[in-house]
């Protein structure tokens, strides 16, 4: 049983994307509920909320890709 190295590689670009988005995210929405007597308030939570689904999504697809690449399925 042998390790598509192409998949494994893929999976762990998907994981290195996603390992920003983790700490962005928080950081914008935090600063979003800090600054709440501005008017840009409601946009920077909207980014952060939207960095911290996608940095969920990448992390998803990055381990099924790594455990397609592992397993050969």
């Amino acid at each position: 049983m042998a390790t598509n190295k192409q998949l494994l590689g893929k999976g762990i670009k998907y994981l290195t994307g996603a390992l920003p988005l983790m700490f962005i995210g928080p950081s914008l929405i935090y600063n979003a509920f800090m600054n709440q007597h501005t008017n840009w308030h409601y946009l920077v939570l909207g980014i952060g909320i939207v960095a911290c689904l996608s940095s969920m999504l990448l992390i998803f697809l990055g381990l099924k890709i790594i455990m397609k690449g592992l397993f050969n399925d």
